[in-house]
């Protein structure tokens, strides 16, 4: 099916950066992301095994074996890099997190030695297999580096606090990701990019709450009520624009995920604000502990 295309200069297109439409600002949904940095490098490691296993029916049932196993065991680790890799930049996302909790790039380095190994054996003897397996394993460090080994910013942090935030925003994640594959159904690269802005939006609140654990009480309600309704909704909007390009359930839908997006937006903001009250509170309780003490800062003198 044909989709209108959405540019800058179409009669839809993206709006500057500070226009409003309706009741939302728009935002890009790029806003606050960092491109993947070693996207294409995960890609190659998924292709360059294939010679290895074609090569493989062309060998006796021992070179057989060995090489298709050293083909499987480059592809598994091709994929716990490119998991490890989404781990490490969640990781770099955040002020606040855990380290993960499988250092998956370092398995996959291990994994890829002894693949190559595996498939050096074939031809080359023990001693080649050795060789390729050490490369292999230094070279992948060196291309991906290691998986963050300690936690970031947990310092002086109430962990029980921050484990209920961490299983908060990952139940509130999959809401966010049904959402989106909802969406692909009713295939509208328009609502596709609203979608993404209101998700943006969310994420926002997110990251606010990692901030401040405290906030999770008062944030509760949308990361579970509010995202659990747009999830369900989009998915019934999905259906029926779908199957009838139903202009006025899609009117209805955008003035939905408007009145979402606007009260997001506002409750991350109230909840910035009452952390920089709660932060003048501490200030102000600081200097006054101070002044009994007998320590006057310079602006009082």
């Amino acid at each position: 099916m044909a989709q209108r295309f959405g540019g800058d200069h179409s009669p839809t297109g993206a709006q500057k950066p500070g226009e409003t439409s309706g009741k939302t600002s728009v935002r890009s949904p790029f806003d606050g992301h960092i491109p993947a940095r070693s996207a294409a490098r995960v890609n190659f490691l998924f292709l360059a095994p294939l010679p290895l296993a074609v090569m493989a029916f062309f060998r006796d049932p021992t070179g057989l074996a060995i090489s298709l196993a050293a083909f499987g065991t480059l592809i598994l680790a091709a994929w716990l890099t490119r998991e490890g890799v989404k781990a490490h930049e969640a990781y770099d996302a955040r002020k606040i997190a855990r380290r993960p909790a499988m250092p998956r790039k370092i398995i996959a380095s291990l994994l890829t030695g002894a693949g190559l190994f595996g498939a050096a054996m074939v031809d080359g003897g023990l001693g080649n297999g050795a060789i390729f397996a050490v490369l292999g394993a230094v070279l992948h460090i060196a291309a991906f580096g290691p998986d963050p080994l300690s936690d970031k910013g947990m310092e002086g942090i109430d962990s029980f606090q921050t484990d209920r935030v961490a299983r908060a925003v990952e139940e509130a994640e999959k809401h966010l990701a049904a959402m989106k594959d909802a969406i692909l159904r009713a295939r509208d690269r328009g609502l596709e990019t609203r979608v993404d802005q209101f998700q943006t939006a969310a994420r926002d609140m997110f990251r606010t709450i990692e901030d401040d654990p405290r906030d999770l009480t008062a944030a509760r309600k949308y990361l579970g009520v509010y995202l659990l309704g747009a999830r369900d909704a989009t998915a019934k909007f999905a259906d029926i624009y779908a199957r009838n390009r139903d202009d006025g359930a899609r009117a209805d839908y955008e003035t939905l995920l408007d009145d979402l997006q606007a009260n997001f937006t506002a409750r991350t903001q109230q909840l910035l604000t009452d952390n920089r009250s709660d932060l003048d509170v501490e200030i102000e309780v600081l200097r006054e502990r101070l002044a009994r003490e007998g320590v006057r800062l310079k602006q009082d003198q």
